[in-house]
Order: C-alpha cells, then sequence, then structure tokens
C-alpha cells in the first residue's frame, strides 16, 4: 500500500478506511465481530488509517474500532470527533464548547482502549463557540498528550484560516468526489494548498452511487440516511446516470470498475489527498484498494473533467437543514 503525507507528519495509507457504515447510517449493520474482521483484513492489506466519530451508533462504532486496532495499535492512525450534544442515542445539536471538546476526548480514549488520539477533528463548526477557542482547547489536549493532531471537518475556508493561528491543522474532512466538487471552489482546496493541510475526502464514492450499483428504481430502505438525500430521490438518480455513464466509459478503457476510477481521480488530483471509502464486504474492500494501481493520465484527467463539466449533477448532497451546518 502507498502512503500519504497528511499536513505535518502524519503518514497514512493513501486509502483510508471510513468505518460508520459498518454500524451506522445505511440502513444495516454489521455484526460486530464481522465488523471486527473486515477492519483487521482492511489492516493486512495495507490500511493503516481508520475513521469513526462518538456519533457513530452513537459510541459503538468507537468501541469497535477500538477492539479491532487493539491488537496492532502501533501501526495504524485512528480518527475520530467531536462537536455534537447527544442525548436519548441522537444527535442534538452542536456543541463544541471547550470543557465539552474535553469530555468527549476523555470518552474516546476509553471507547477506543488507547493513550492518544491520532486525529481529533471537530465534526461540525458550531457558530455559538469561537474556533479560535475550539482550537485552542485542542491545544491543551495535544499539550496534555491525549491527542496528536487537529482536524475539521466541512468548514469554509475562513474558519480554517482562522484556527490554523491558534493550532495548526493537520487535515480537513470534506466531502469530495467526481459530483462533489465544492472544495475546488470554495476556497478549502487553496487553503490546503497554502497552510500545507491534507485533505481526507469522505464519501469518495458517492455514498455508494459513483460504484453504478443504484439507479432510479434502486430501493432505498426507510432507515436508511439517504432516503432523505436530495440526490438519491428516484428522478436524481435517473438524471444522475450521465455521471455514471461518464465514469463507466473510463473504466471499461482502462479495465477498472467505476468505483476504482472514481477513486484515481481523487488520487490524482492532489498528493495529499486521501479518500476514506467504506464498505461492509471484504471484495468490495479489496476492489476500492485496488484503485490505487489505477494510473489515469493526463488525457483521462482532462476527458473526465471536460465531460464532467458539461453534467448538471441533480440535487444538493444534503437536504436544506443539514446544508446551513457546512461551509461555515
Amino acid at each position: 500500500m502507498k502512503k500519504r503525507q497528511l499536513g505535518q507528519g502524519l503518514e497514512v495509507s493513501a486509502l483510508g478506511f471510513g468505518c460508520m457504515g459498518l454500524n451506522f447510517s445505511y440502513g444495516h449493520a454489521l455484526g460486530n465481530d464481522e465488523s471486527i474482521k473486515l477492519i483487521r483484513d482492511a489492516v493486512d492489506r495495507g490500511v493503516t488509517f481508520f475513521d469513526t466519530a462518538e456519533v457513530y451508533g452513537p459510541f459503538t462504532n468507537e468501541e469497535i474500532v477500538g477492539e479491532a486496532l487493539r491488537p496492532v495499535r502501533e501501526r495504524v492512525v485512528i480518527a475520530t470527533k467531536f462537536g455534537f450534544n447527544i442525548q436519548d442515542g441522537k444527535m442534538a445539536g452542536v456543541n463544541s464548547r471547550p470543557e465539552h471538546i474535553k469530555q468527549v476526548a476523555e470518552a474516546s480514549l476509553k471507547r477506543l482502549g488507547v493513550d492518544v488520539i491520532d486525529l481529533f477533528y471537530q465534526h461540525r463548526v458550531d457558530p455559538s463557540v469561537p474556533i479560535e477557542d475550539v482550537a485552542g482547547a485542542v491545544k491543551e489536549l495535544i499539550t496534555e498528550g491525549k491527542v496528536k493532531h487537529f482536524g475539521l471537518s466541512e468548514p469554509g475556508a475562513q474558519t480554517v484560516r482562522k484556527a490554523q493561528v491558534v493550532q495548526p491543522i493537520t487535515a480537513l474532512q470534506n466531502e469530495y468526489s467526481l459530483w462533489t466538487r465544492g472544495p475546488e471552489t470554495n476556497g478549502i482546496l487553496q487553503a490546503c494548498e497554502e497552510l500545507g493541510i491534507g485533505l481526507v475526502a469522505y464519501s469518495p464514492l458517492g455514498k455508494g452511487f459513483l460504484t453504478g450499483a443504484m439507479g432510479k428504481d434502486s430501493k432505498i430502505a426507510e432507515n436508511d440516511f439517504r432516503k432523505i438525500l436530495p440526490r438519491f430521490a428516484p428522478e436524481a438518480m435517473e438524471k444522475n446516470q450521465a455521471v455514471i455513464n461518464l465514469i463507466r466509459r473510463v473504466a471499461d478503457e482502462k479495465k477498472a470498475t467505476p468505483a476504482q476510477i472514481a477513486l484515481a481521480w481523487l488520487l490524482a488530483q492532489k498528493p495529499w489527498i486521501v479518500p476514506i471509502p467504506g464498505t461492509t464486504k471484504l471484495h468490495r474492500l479489496e476492489e476500492n484498494l485496488a484503485a490505487v494501481e489505477v494510473e489515469l493520465t493526463t488525457a483521462d484527467l482532462t476527458e473526465l473533467d471536460d465531460a464532467a463539466a458539461k453534467i448538471q449533477v441533480e440535487g444538493e448532497r444534503y437536504p436544506e437543514h443539514l446544508m446551513k451546518t457546512t461551509g461555515l
């Protein structure tokens, strides 16, 4: 497995593993033993970067990740996140007050069963707490040896620059893929380039859509969070098949799968971008990891970009109330 550098001093596998979907959000949960085995299979295949959060479950995802990685702790990087109130097992608004950040850190350390959190992200910006105070709280945790690196998820570029002054940021975790190109135009990629920050691309396969396995006739379970996403309405998926047709055309030329092309495209954008696809199946994990070996030429990338520019993606990536929590 090839390696990449996030920020100053955090080396990770070129592809990470997004653990959320093991037991949260997608309408089904893999059993704990199966989840643990899949995470360890990923380690055996060279993955060293694993992403979780206290709200996944909530809490149970961290416990699974911690148990799975305990035997190989020295070989892996574990990222988790703070930033929400959790009441009655559900997210109940953002909360990045410094005292809350420190409480979450202590709880996450226990659930993960580790002495230090490698990368601690603010999950979403809290408009009621100055980002300088958030960065300051994480800086104290770093000084205390409880956290190694600071990250932000879905911030705006101005927020990034303010936080960077207080505590250097190692990574931003933003949605980025062939059908979610916001970081290219909202200042995030520019800020990463200027400040030496890595970008961890979540949903690099478009929450499953860019694999080519979904269409207007796909049945989405009521408890699958894609049910509320505008892009996954049947009429939107029908119109967005143009994106899949483009990816599939290049995939056929390269003797690769659509998922591999989507991941290879991301890897080709910048050397400091690390996608974190998730899966519950070993054969999909192996398919994703093989994307690291797919070589897209300048001509391939130009073809993809030129064709993608002519496609109008139908539907926002989140409903309005969730879109309001991003880019702050």
